[in-house]
């Protein structure tokens, strides 16, 4: 079985079609977890990673997940139910559409780390096709349901491609999201960005700019990455 062990949880990911990457670690420690957030969604949640880091770093009563692919699904429910945190994590298998039509509740923290590659390049693997790319789940359907689930004072977070960036604020704008806080990733000092974090909620802001360089060189890191990811990665 295929096991990444964290400081606080492992992941089984034999199962699921899109295996640990950087994307979800940096999402799950990025995002800004106030007091008051008692209700936690996470939209797409593969293999659990990111709903199982936010188990760990807050209070939050309810932490749900929902996952389209039945693969990852059922690795989702194997990883929550092995963690510390099994009676605070569910996950539900369904499509976001689904999900957003039966749920009457909202959610403080929505988080998701959507598929994003062109469908130009989807591959045979069908299990793999729904993790990767958006015609699984677009940004504007992901916007749409994230805004119907989203509490007033809640926020909505993102990992997504930085050349996505504008095209993503423009439509979670027409939903009444509003950027309040960004981080432009990028590998080097000397590469072009690659990654963008965005939070969103309801609430004009002026947003708060940040940028995070992952490595100085190969497997050499940056303080600010280690300080980010420190509470997870074991070699660290």
């Amino acid at each position: 079985m295929e096991t990444f062990r964290f400081k606080q949880f492992s992941i089984n990911q034999d199962k699921a079609a899109m295996k640990i990457g950087t994307d979800g670690v940096l999402l799950g420690a990025w995002v800004n977890i106030s007091n008051n957030v008692n209700s936690i969604l996470d939209i797409g949640t593969g293999t659990g990673l990111i709903a199982l880091q936010l188990a760990q770093r807050s209070d939050a009563e309810a932490i749900d997940a929902i996952e389209i692919e039945s693969q990852a699904f059922e690795q989702a429910v194997e990883n929550f139910e092995q963690s510390d945190w099994g009676d605070r994590l569910y996950c539900y298998h369904s499509s976001l559409e689904e999900f957003a039509s039966e749920i009457d509740d909202t959610y403080d923290l929505i988080v998701s780390n959507p598929p994003f590659y062109e469908d130009d390049f989807e591959t045979e693997n069908t299990a793999r096709n729904k993790a990767r790319f958006t015609s699984s789940l677009s940004f504007e359907s992901l916007i749409k349901g994230a805004s119907k689930l989203l509490s007033e004072n809640g926020v909505f977070a993102v990992i997504i491609p930085f050349k996505e960036e504008q095209n993503f604020i423009v439509l979670a704008h027409k939903n009444n999201l509003f950027l309040n806080r960004v981080c432009h990733v990028k590998g080097t000092a000397t590469s072009d960005f690659k990654r963008s974090l965005l939070e969103f909620s309801f609430q004009k802001k002026e947003p708060i700019k940040e940028e995070l360089v992952i490595e100085i060189s190969r497997h050499n890191y940056t303080e600010a990455y280690k300080n980010l990811v420190n509470d997870f990665y074991l070699k660290m």
